[in-house]
């Protein structure tokens, strides 16, 4: 029995069957490149879905956790706070989209910050309304899984969600929903549904993650951004996947023109360590009462000296100018594919940055969803050598999250590994 089976095995009996995870057991990772237990090599275009935007163990990143953990590894905020937390927050304010007066906070996962996100907004406008999108994921927390635009898996058996969370359409051109649609839905929901007089936040995600990387037009974004001001509903920026160099820009909102009140950021912020965030505006942070917010764990050292690195990184190695780079390239690869005579099962291929998606279905006259050749792509890239992942809320896209690291002659590699897989998924299928 191989090392991989033998942990299969220990997994089945041991952890939790609600937690989701690939065949893939991980004994060593380096940038763009990890190995398995029984020493298979795997090129990585997940990257723990988003988090080591910089690459697995970023030389820069484990220095500047292997310097902190010479000093403290913790202390809690609460009770001894540390230069390094507020040197981030102050970098974070400077870095966030907006010209007004910012403050930080920062926690450990990208729930949290949702949920933080939402007290402020509720605390600074007196208002307990919630409006989110169809095709959202903001977490699995309670409050998170009320705004997820997505049933199974994420609500799925587990009872009522807290009230006054109602959801808008993205939009969605090639599922037949444009910004007219959604606007129109909103404008109606306001006549309908919930007064935006008792509207505390809109959250929505500029690329959406779990939902099959569907971009927010940036005209979209700029009407949202009228409507709140109209209404006094704080907009949020749920920058958790998108963010940190991902998109081409440091933060995906920037695409649009406008900023949001409040962004909410995590994964790559902190190059593989636990460390999320709300920057916003700052009447609106100090809305939380002292002792409101914050986490034991919140703003761990280790995390906070990671996440200075990352930052380093992204500045010194231009990663918003590489993601481009890398989309680019990636981008026209799919797009020859589906191209080609017999590659008709691609519907669409859609991206902005290193943040990559193509759809598969069964007819691009319908447009169905062909989730099983979805699945099929990914086992056999993964069989091929390649770390693939699927999303969006019919299960029939692939999304690919290269780190924005990976050296070009990988890239390449990786490509040709996709090429493959496709091809022989679709033969498999036709045969």
């Amino acid at each position: 029995m191989s090392n991989t089976e033998q942990l299969k095995a220990r997994r089945s009996d041991a952890v939790a069957n609600g937690v989701a995870s690939r065949g893939i057991y991980a004994a060593r990772a380096d940038n763009a490149e990890l190995w398995d237990v029984d020493g298979k090599r795997f090129i990585d275009f997940a990257v723990g879905i988003a988090v080591n935007n910089t690459g697995h163990r970023h030389p820069k990143v484990m220095a500047a956790v292997a310097k902190q953990s010479e000093a403290f590894t913790h202390t809690c905020f609460h009770v001894a706070p540390f230069e390094g937390y507020v040197a981030l927050a102050e970098r974070l304010n400077a870095a966030t989209p907006g010209d007004f007066d910012k403050k930080t906070m920062l926690v450990t996962t990208g729930a949290e910050a949702v949920e933080n996100a939402v007290k402020m907004a509720r605390a600074h406008t007196g208002r307990s309304g919630v409006i989110a999108f169809t095709g959202a994921f903001h977490g699995r927390t309670l409050m998170g899984m009320a705004l997820c635009g997505k049933v199974t898996p994420y609500k799925k058996a587990f009872g009522a969600m807290p009230p006054e969370v109602v959801h808008v359409p993205f939009p969605n051109a090639f599922h037949g929903t444009s910004v007219e649609v959604s606007l129109s839905v909103l404008d109606n929901m306001f006549k309908s549904s919930i007064d935006p007089e008792r509207v505390a936040a809109m959250i929505i995600e500029p690329v959406q993650g779990e939902g099959g990387f569907n971009i927010a037009p940036p005209e979209f974004l700029r009407a949202l951004r009228k409507i709140c001001d109209e209404h006094g509903i704080v907009l949020i920026a749920d920058e958790v996947q998108a963010g940190m160099a991902r998109t081409g820009k440091m933060f995906a909102f920037e695409h649009s023109g406008v900023a949001p009140d409040l962004v909410t950021m995590a994964k790559g912020l902190a190059g593989g360590f636990p460390l999320s965030a709300v920057t916003g505006r700052k009447d609106i942070v100090d809305a939380a009462p002292v002792g409101g917010v914050g986490g034991t764990y919140a703003g761990n050292p280790l995390a906070v000296a990671a996440s200075h690195a990352v930052l380093d990184v992204i500045d010194e190695e231009n990663l918003c100018d590489r993601a481009a780079e890398i989309g680019d390239k990636i981008m026209a690869r799919l797009n020859d594919i589906a191209a080609r005579q017999g590659m008709e099962a691609i519907g669409d291929v859609r991206g902005l940055g290193a943040m990559v998606a193509f759809e598969l279905v069964t007819d691009r006259d319908t447009n169905a969803p062909d989730a099983a050749l979805t699945q099929a792509i990914v086992a056999e890239a993964e069989a091929r050598g390649l770390i693939i992942l699927p999303c969006g809320t019919r299960g029939n896209a692939v999304r690919l999250l290269p780190p924005l690291t990976v050296p070009m002659d990988q890239l390449d590699e990786a490509l040709d590994i996709l090429e493959a897989s496709i091809e022989a998924a679709i033969n498999a299928k036709g045969a």
